[in-house]
């Protein structure tokens, strides 16, 4: 699991570090994950740049409707196999790419932000060490605790 440092194609709320430890606390209980900063701006950099054995590239279907305006979409295809995680009932991909069906959760991630910056529990939309974390340390606009 990689989160990018500084992405090139959008702006994030958090620093690097403090995503960095986001994501490492989501994926903790699942056996054999790395999660890594990644210091390239764009995918297709770090594809250049590093060989990954049996890796596939996941991206929401929300960004694969996007991906033709991503920096050399074609040669990451080439590079490495992508699998678009889809929300039942939208557009499947086509172009040789795996496609799976993810639970659709009943909020978009600025609606998220707009909870806890109201103090509103979030327990059942993230996993619970997030959550905490979160909490703990008064990110996204909310009180630390």
């Amino acid at each position: 699991m990689l989160v990018t440092a500084n992405p090139g194609h959008k702006p994030t709320v958090l620093d690097a570090p403090t995503r960095l430890e986001l994501a490492r606390l989501a994926f903790r209980d699942l056996p054999d994950t790395e999660v890594r900063l990644d210091d390239h701006p764009y995918t297709v950099d770090l594809l250049r740049d590093e060989h990954f054995e049996d890796a596939v590239f996941v991206l929401g279907a929300d960004q694969w409707a996007v991906f033709d305006t991503w920096k050399e979409p074609e040669e990451i295809l080439r590079l490495i196999p992508v699998a678009v995680a889809a929300r039942p009932g939208q557009l499947m991909p086509a172009g040789g790419v795996q496609v799976f069906e993810i639970e659709q959760l009943p909020i978009a991630s600025s609606e998220l932000r707009e909870r806890i910056a109201r103090g509103e529990a979030i327990d059942q939309l993230v996993p619970t060490p997030v959550a905490r974390e979160i909490e703990r340390r008064g990110l996204y606009g909310r009180a630390p605790s």
